[in-house]
């Protein structure tokens, strides 16, 4: 029998994802796994998690809100082992990541990953490495597995031509029942409100942001190893530290526009729980906000952040929800089933037979991209 089919007709799958991110962390690589574990519960597909929460740890340098594991690559691969799971993930290339792909090859297991940071990026932020030396070593990473999952086409696109194989789609999705528009509420804030969130992070480039010479008032929700330098030169802006999800809703659907700075971000998981909320989105034409917000639809891209920060003033919000409901995390789950399959040798069109005989969601894509964003068909 195999595992592809079991998963449509609803005998139980388990999956092993070997994470170096996870919580107490507050990041979309570890929003994405929570939400994913839910989304998978209809098809009957349990996630199992190996993290550094198993381990002694230390502090990332530069970065000590970031916890590594101090473990051994045999200890990695007996907990494998033991977890006698149907297929293995790796999320990250971090400690844990790399003895899990170790073992994998050692032994022959099949393994998807996906990719989630720029690193090299993120390194060039804090340390003199060349990109070129990051990506070599990551495109060997993930090329010797069965897929990688890339959450956009830019991404893809751009990984493709560094000479990354075997990439797959993988969305991510909004709970568009809890980021909604009618959270709106009147602001302290003298309007119009610019509105920021993430974590406070030199790779975030807040700094472009917060430099903007803008009408009103901004924002900054999150915390990070920059906040007590932010706010101690950015004594005009607003940072409002944590807030718990319910109280993040309000303030982003009572923002005027949401600003993403950010150069170097996959995806961006705020800009579509922003563009839920009804919240014009404002970024550089860079992946993530060009595959999500680039036709102009539901916010601006720009060279010049302050004009498109301007420009998102004048989008109609319900033309930015309208956008955020393209985006599911039953599409999430879905595409990373079809990676998870394909990985164990499953032909596409079976599993898709077996969707629909099982009365569950088959995933529909464009047929000119399979990277377009999609909503399932029941």
């Amino acid at each position: 029998m195999r595992i592809g089919i079991a998963t449509r007709i609803g005998i139980a799958m388990r999956i092993l994802m070997v994470t170096d991110a996870w919580r107490p962390q507050v990041n979309g690589v570890v929003h994405t796994l929570e939400r994913l574990t839910e989304a998978l519960k209809p098809f009957d597909v349990t996630l199992e998690f190996l993290t550094p929460n198993l381990f002694r740890t230390l502090p990332m340098p530069t970065y000590p809100d970031i916890r590594l594991a101090l473990t051994t690559p045999g200890r990695v691969a007996r907990l494998i082992e033991a977890a006698k799971t149907d297929h293995i993930h790796i999320v990250t290339e971090g400690p844990l990541g790399i003895m899990a792909r170790r073992h994998c090859r050692r032994t022959g297991r099949p393994f998807t990953t996906s990719y989630h940071t720029r690193f090299p990026e993120y390194l060039g932020a804090r340390l003199p490495v060349p990109e070129s030396w990051a990506y070599n070593w990551l495109r060997d990473f993930h090329n010797s597995g069965q897929g990688t999952l890339v959450a956009t086409k830019s991404l893809a696109d751009d990984l493709a031509a560094r000479g990354f194989t075997k990439l797959r789609p993988w969305t991510r999705g909004v709970d568009t029942d809890h980021f909604r528009p009618d959270k709106r509420k009147e602001t302290e804030f003298p309007r119009p409100v610019f509105l920021c969130v993430g974590r406070v992070a030199i790779e975030k480039n807040l700094t472009a942001f917060l430099d903007l010479e803008l009408p009103g008032s901004k924002i900054i929700v999150g915390e990070g190893p920059e906040l007590a330098k932010l706010k101690a030169r950015y004594r005009d802006a607003h940072f409002l530290g944590h807030r718990p999800n319910d109280e993040l809703a309000e303030i982003y659907a009572s923002a005027d526009a949401f600003v993403f700075p950010s150069r170097t971000d996959t995806f961006g998981n705020v800009i579509i729980e922003a563009l839920a909320s009804g919240t014009p989105v404002a970024a550089y034409p860079v992946t993530g906000p060009i595959d999500i917000v680039g036709d102009g639809v539901g916010g601006a891209v720009s060279n010049d952040l302050g004009e498109a920060a301007m420009k998102a003033l004048h989008v109609d919000r319900t033309e930015a929800r309208q956008r955020a409901m393209r985006y599911s995390w039953q599409a999430c789950a879905e595409m990373f089933l079809e990676a998870v399959e394909e990985a164990l040798g499953m032909p596409r069109k079976l599993a898709d037979q077996d969707a629909v005989a099982a009365g569950r969601p088959r995933l529909v894509l464009e047929p000119d991209s399979d990277f377009r964003s999609s909503r399932p068909e029941i």
